[in-house]
């Protein structure tokens, strides 16, 4: 669809429209309708959710023209591509199958020739034959000493899917720790590294390329911290390039490939780490739940649709209300890292400004994604949200169930979520303009029954989702992520110039920092 055939479709008009008629809309008015939960949220057993979108600044009429808007961008059949294996990737001719790294329905998966699936299930057996030598001692260091501690080295989606997968599953945690190192800053490695034993320690380096600067270059720096150590035997590398790992010495590879995007491979090979620490049934279950949100997505109707419902939010908000953020806020100390996993699955995949024709898009693409856990986000930024000026849709991720037995922590924890969520909504008014709480800021809750590896793949392929229908309104490559090399390109010709002390033709500015930096 061409940018402009969006913002003339029938169903974009009509929202523009309908817009200016609710804009001014209190959630207080909604409310009036007793019946608003029930017909504006959704329970779903396999993911083991219920979605509340009640607190949104919807009516029914709003609600069917985002969805008249989703079948006329037909969204369910760019899923299918999707999931089938067509290059949907246009400016990189790739096909994006994340998906059937996931799938577990046995149907086979060709591209360009090749069986998808049979490559697939080969790497999966190779994850859990790995991760449970490393697991039971078998897999041991060139000492003889069994593996303690795993180094994870990646940057970007190598690093922050199970990065954060880690952390909010540690609860689960029963094998080797796993310690993850992602900057070039020299002080990210050296904090690692010097309270590890080499002897008891395993490398596993994931790059898809195998020669992005930052990884290969905490490569290099392991590699000597192991000092006279085997290699072969503290070292796995994880890549879709695996003539690169040639130099290296690492006999045991993994492999993921072209059509796995970074910021999709936690699902790949890169999740080993994740294997060794909570065994290869909980990572697998990881995959189920990620599966079951596919499935989801693909036969569950446009109106009760959890990630289409949740991507024309965006659009409502982004396009018409003219929002230009989004938080999320997860009720779950376990998931202190989810926003900042969440704001590479979106902001790279949608931080576009040029469609898919190759013309630059005239309305808003992918907001900022930002939020941190509650409570503690109480207690910093939600002053702003309450009674600042900006208008700043949120989603809110709580859990039914504890994983720890504290007495009332959780109790209390779910008392201050639905809190939240009412005063937003509602406000309260008051006769001291200081103590006044306008309300009408909306909220989306969901609350899944407990925190487990297959609710957590669920969430994550949730939110995946949620960005690809968002793109696909918009008409962008949400796939391609060409806005994080010119960066990198400048960044090694001023690396070259610092060691050669050389300074090229700069602006004024870099010239200058540049001098002040060799004069040290």
């Amino acid at each position: 669809m061409k940018k402009q055939q969006l913002e003339e479709t029938p169903a974009w008009i009509a929202l523009k429209e309908h817009f200016e008629e609710i804009r001014s809309l209190h959630l207080r008015d909604l409310f009036k309708d007793k019946n608003r939960f029930q017909e504006f949220s959704l329970s779903d057993s396999e993911l083991s959710l219920l979605f509340d979108y009640s607190k949104n600044r919807i009516t029914h009429k709003t609600f069917d023209l985002l969805i008249n808007l989703a079948k006329q961008c037909n969204i369910k059949e760019r899923a299918e591509d999707l999931f089938s294996g067509k290059k949907i990737n246009t400016t990189e001719n790739r096909a994006v199958l994340h998906t059937a790294l996931r799938d577990m329905s046995g149907e086979e998966i060709i591209v360009d020739g090749e069986n998808v699936t049979a490559k697939i299930k080969a790497e999966l057996e190779k994850i859990k034959q790995i991760s449970e030598k490393i697991r039971t001692g078998v897999w041991k260091g060139s000492t003889g000493k069994k593996i303690e501690d795993i180094v994870h080295i990646g940057i970007g989606g190598s690093d922050l899917g199970p990065r954060m997968m880690y952390e909010t599953l540690s609860f689960y945690h029963d094998g080797p720790r796993v310690h993850f190192v992602a900057n070039i800053d020299g002080s990210d490695i050296h904090e690692t590294l010097k309270v590890l034993n080499p002897e008891t320690t395993l490398i596993i380096l994931a790059s898809k390329s195998f020669t992005t600067e930052e990884t290969m270059q905490n490569l290099d720096t392991a590699i000597n911290w192991l000092g006279s150590l085997d290699v072969k035997k503290h070292c796995i590398a994880i890549t879709a390039n695996k003539d690169a790992v040639k130099k290296y010495t690492i006999d045991t590879i993994l492999l993921f490939w072209d059509f796995v995007g970074g910021r999709y491979s936690v699902w790949s090979a890169v999740g080993l780490s994740l294997a060794c620490a909570y065994g290869f049934t909980r990572f697998y279950e990881l995959l189920e739940g990620a599966n079951a949100t596919d499935h989801h997505l693909l036969n569950t109707p446009y109106e009760k649709n959890i990630p289409i419902i949740l991507g024309m939010l965006g659009i409502w908000y982004n396009n018409f209300f003219g929002a230009e953020t989004h938080a999320v806020i997860p009720y779950s100390q376990y998931l202190s890292l989810f926003p900042m996993y969440l704001q590479q699955i979106d902001m790279e995949s949608n931080g576009k400004s040029v469609d898919s024709n190759g013309k630059r898009v005239t309305y808003q693409t992918g907001p900022i994604i930002w939020g941190a856990p509650g409570t503690n986000a109480e207690h910093s930024f939600f002053q702003l949200l309450h009674q600042g000026t900006k208008l700043i849709p949120l989603d809110f991720i709580v859990y039914k169930e504890p994983l720890e037995k504290y007495n009332d922590h959780h109790d209390r924890l779910v008392a201050h979520c639905l809190a939240q969520g009412k005063a937003l909504a509602f406000g309260e008014e008051s006769t001291n303009p200081y103590e006044s709480f306008e309300g009408n800021h909306p909220t989306t809750t969901l609350f899944f029954d407990k925190l487990t590896p297959k609710n957590l793949g669920a969430l994550c392929a949730l939110y995946e989702h949620t960005v690809f229908v968002e793109g696909s309104i918009w008409n962008i490559n949400s796939f391609d992520q060409f806005g994080v090399q010119l960066g990198k390109k400048i960044a090694r010709e001023i690396f070259s110039e610092i060691k050669t002390k050389k300074t090229g033709n700069h602006d004024s500015s870099t010239q200058g920092l540049l001098k002040t930096y060799l004069t040290k």
